[in-house]
């Protein structure tokens, strides 16, 4: 599959537009991921009959709120529910901590439009030391008696180990105990037909993150040393907000398939990406991923600066 230079600089401009840095110190980090954006949209454009595992949920146990953060899970949704409507086979993935704040944020994104909420397959990893690893096994099985078989692992926002084992958040935390190992799906499909893998991220401490240099996290990212993330992925699309990453890939989907434009466009709408993030934060379920607290806002970006964003990465689609 050849594109023209044409979608090649549009998904170019894409990705820069996305990883724009919000004060963490990412640049480094999106140069490293060059040209990430283009091959996932390749990989997922060449199989005749994708099916896309999505993996998202960052708990925060120590906000205002104990709760989901609204990065991430806003992205996934859409993404998925864009999926759903070019007729793309679809698995969201997340914990139990995490479950409510998703299902709750899909349900929102696919409302608007004739998508049988039934169609919106969950898999739930609980947060159980003793038998988190095996669910992960089940779930794993259970993919291989798929009649479609999973081509594309997707994982958005979710945070991963560090060189020992830990899972961080930003400021260092262990947040391990709250944390399902999801990373265990991602690097770890051996025995199923070949998966590509795609992570998405904003700080380093996400899963894909493994795919740059370490000592790249270590010189930029605060407490990178210890918060780095080792799991690494085919191709890697760095944002200064994850949600960011999922819009885009979006958009450069519909420049490449225009088979797929009029219903990523129609799914794409400030409508729903407003009502989503209104919709977890009114009840409760998730929380600004810096602040801690339940306002409309990502990563303390109010919801205009997203809108702007927003806007801006929709309007390469023609």
């Amino acid at each position: 599959m050849r594109y023209s230079q044409q979608i090649i600089d549009k998904i170019t401009q894409l990705e820069l537009i996305c990883g724009q840095d919000v004060g963490r110190g990412i640049q480094p980090l999106v140069e490293a991921a060059k040209g990430g954006l283009l091959g996932a949209v390749y990989s997922i454009c060449q199989h005749s009959q994708p099916h896309v595992v999505i993996i998202t949920g960052f708990y925060l146990p120590h906000g205002d709120l104990p709760a989901a953060e609204t990065d991430g899970i806003i992205g996934s949704v859409q993404l998925a529910a864009a999926l759903l409507r070019v007729g793309v086979m679809v698995r969201i993935v997340t914990d139990s901590l995490c479950f409510p704040a998703v299902r709750s944020a899909a349900f929102a994104a696919v409302m608007p439009f004739p998508i049988n909420p039934s169609h919106l397959n969950f898999d739930i990893v609980p947060i159980n030391p003793n038998g988190s690893d095996e669910k992960v096994v089940s779930l794993l099985n259970s993919w291989e008696s798929l009649p479609i078989p999973v081509t594309h692992v997707i994982s958005i926002e979710r945070p991963g180990p560090s060189r020992d084992g830990i899972i961080r958040n930003m400021r260092g935390q262990d947040i391990t105990p709250y944390t399902a190992p999801l990373h265990l799906l991602f690097n770890s499909i051996n025995n199923l037909s070949p998966i590509t893998y795609i992570g998405i991220g904003d700080g380093g401490n996400e899963l894909g993150m493994g795919k740059i240099p370490r000592n790249i996290i270590y010189d930029n990212i605060r407490h990178g040393e210890k918060i780095a993330c080792v799991t690494s992925c085919d191709y890697l699309i760095v944002c200064g907000v994850s949600n960011w990453g999922g819009t885009a890939l979006l958009v450069a989907l519909a420049l490449v398939n225009s088979g797929w434009k009029t219903e990523i466009r129609e799914q794409l709408n400030l409508e729903i990406e407003l009502n989503i993030l209104e919709t977890i934060v009114r009840n409760n379920l998730a929380v600004d991923g810096v602040t801690g607290k339940a306002t409309l806002s990502v990563d303390s970006l109010p919801w205009h600066y997203h809108a702007k964003v927003f806007d801006k990465l929709n309007k390469f689609i023609d």
